[in-house]
């Protein structure tokens, strides 16, 4: 090759990979991955096949149903009982395939902003601040359910104001907001647990239940405030991925690039409060999905960053699996609140990064 070749192909614009796409509408731009969307598509497929499963299981004496059966019973060919077994497990469903994506990308957005795996809502207080807006409505001002949800949504976003001023107010880096999520989220467990010990003994039971994240019992009223959240803030966050992205090599390198980094982190915060929120408010605070799922998304997906379709789903499939292993692994004489089962794998997960981190330091 000559030079002149040589200086030819230096000069030539980079181009992206072939499997690189844009999508292009008069407000916005995305770019499109689309080995990461076929990862997603078999994630949502495996979540969707999950569901189905689950509907089917009994978690009394009864035997389970069949897939095909479960499958006739959602297609209205057939009634009677197993009707009434899918009908009962439906809402629980539901909730935990939307919950699932809406905690997973309330963690994408955190973990990318901070540039931080522990960037959880749960590890930064969001959902414990969730917990005490309801507590305060159901234990102090003896509300229902209804009042206890919109108490859920105010605390969550009291604590997100009080993380934002405290942590990333002027620019502040990533670090010293967790740091502050932390040290938050610790006086709120704290004042929790004041809160239910205080009161009386029904009132502490239900509350305490509420807070290990719990789908049992759902109704299909229950699945609405979900959905419709997803469908008003997913929108949002497709509007301004593109600026979250900036954020993946720090906020310095963003506001380089043009972008308002004050209003962004802003709108951000928002948007991550309110995926967060909406499955707290509704089945309490549902621990380590947010903080896994980014993870494991970002691992087996190509490209650079925390893929959030691919989060989405990846958080789909794992509640609904623990929604599963909850009501059925000790039936039928108890269905564990999923919050214990997504606890236990958290746990797990944390102790593998811990070892693997001690082996990379290893000399």
């Amino acid at each position: 090759m000559t030079l002149q070749q040589k200086g030819t192909q230096a000069n030539a614009p980079a181009r992206w990979p072939r499997r690189i796409t844009f999508v292009r509408t008069r407000f916005v731009s995305v770019r499109m991955d689309l080995a990461a969307l076929a990862i997603a598509v078999v994630l949502v497929v495996v979540a969707l096949l999950v569901g189905i499963w689950s509907l089917g299981v009994s978690t009394t004496d009864s035997p389970s149903l069949g897939f095909g059966t479960t499958l006739q019973v959602l297609a209205g060919q057939t009634a009677g009982a197993p009707a009434d077994l899918v009908a009962a497990a439906l809402p629980a469903v539901i909730i935990a395939l939307a919950g699932g994506a809406s905690l997973a990308l309330s963690g994408a957005i955190f973990q990318t902003v901070t540039r931080n795996p522990l960037g959880s809502p749960d590890i930064i207080g969001f959902t414990t601040g969730a917990y005490t807006g309801a507590l305060i409505v159901m234990l102090v001002m003896h509300g229902g359910s209804g009042t206890a949800t919109i108490g859920a949504m105010l605390g969550a976003l009291v604590t997100a104001v009080a993380v934002y001023y405290l942590g990333m107010r002027g620019g502040t880096s990533g670090y010293r907001f967790i740091v502050v999520g932390i040290g938050i989220n610790a006086m709120l467990v704290a004042f929790n647990g004041y809160l239910i010990a205080t009161a009386d003994v029904q009132n502490a039971a239900a509350a305490a239940s509420w807070g290990m994240g719990d789908l049992h019992d759902m109704q299909m009223s229950d699945t609405i405030p979900v959905v419709i959240a997803l469908a008003v803030l997913v929108p949002f966050l497709i509007v301004v991925a593109p600026r979250m992205r900036m954020f993946e090599l720090g906020s310095d390198s963003a506001q380089s690039k043009g972008v308002d980094v004050a209003r962004t982190q802003i709108l951000l915060l928002i948007l991550g409060v309110g995926f967060a929120a909406v499955i707290t408010a509704v089945a309490g605070p549902i621990a380590f999905v947010a903080l896994v799922a980014p993870q494991l998304a970002a691992r087996i997906s190509p490209s650079p960053g925390i893929p959030l379709v691919t989060s989405a789903a990846f958080g789909a499939v794992l509640l609904v699996s623990c929604d599963a292993i909850a009501r059925t692994i000790l039936a039928p004489e108890v269905q564990l609140p999923v919050g214990v089962v997504t606890t236990s794998i958290g746990g797990i997960y944390l102790l593998g990064l811990l070892i693997a981190q001690s082996r990379k330091a290893r000399p």
